[in-house]
């Protein structure tokens, strides 16, 4: 039996535990007290012990290392469970199960999400990756309310731009975090979230 397609696999392991230790090495020097002012490409390399050149051949540039922390964020912090959201047959039912997501992803790791989104407002790169994952929040919210459109009649359908706007805007993390405040948690404010909606998009009882 040939040992190359062994050495192959054992080259994509050793290549996929270098890609997660830089990807912990990122998370880590964000969550640190000094985040955004830490956080370069060498901290990066040096944390994770490794060249400076095997992260740009690992994940391209640093946008694409960002963009890789984003994906290992939502990951961590349960946005694959998305689809629980379609598979709820009330729209309501749906619509408290979209705010509750984003409450737990937000909460997941809420200093290295609040630093990202920091960190994109100076640097164009990571700016258009977060500009994307936005863009995707605001197309499950022109679903769901298309949803509660079509089954409710409510909100009415030539506010449906508004209605998704403030839906957007509802599940964004600022909304979470201001709302939280020190004192709260952005899990803790989901029902304090689902109410607004209900009663912004004039579902409230």
């Amino acid at each position: 039996m040939s040992k190359r397609p062994y050495q192959l696999g054992l080259r994509k392991a050793a290549s996929e535990q270098t890609r997660q230790r830089i990807l912990i090495a990122a998370h880590d020097l964000l969550a640190a007290p000094r985040g955004l002012s830490a956080f370069t490409i060498d901290a990066v390399a040096k944390q994770a012990g490794v060249a400076r050149m095997t992260i740009y051949h690992q994940f391209g540039s640093k946008s694409g290392l960002l963009e890789a922390l984003c994906d290992s964020l939502a990951v961590r912090g349960g946005i694959q469970q998305m689809g629980e959201v379609y598979r709820q047959a009330d729209p309501l039912a749906a619509l408290d199960k979209l705010i509750a997501i984003f409450g737990g992803f937000w909460e997941s790791d809420r200093v290295v999400i609040r630093r990202l989104n920091s960190l994109g407002a100076l640097d164009p790169e990571l700016e258009r990756v977060l500009r994307g994952r936005a863009a995707r929040r605001r197309q499950h919210a022109s679903a769901l309310v298309g949803r509660l459109t079509e089954t409710l009649g409510r909100p009415a359908l030539e506010s449906f731009h508004e209605a998704v706007a403030i839906l957007h805007t509802l599940t964004g993390f600022e909304t979470f975090d201001s709302l939280a405040g020190a004192k709260s948690s952005p899990l803790e404010i989901v029902p304090l979230v689902q109410r607004l909606a209900r009663a912004a998009l004039g579902l409230a009882e």
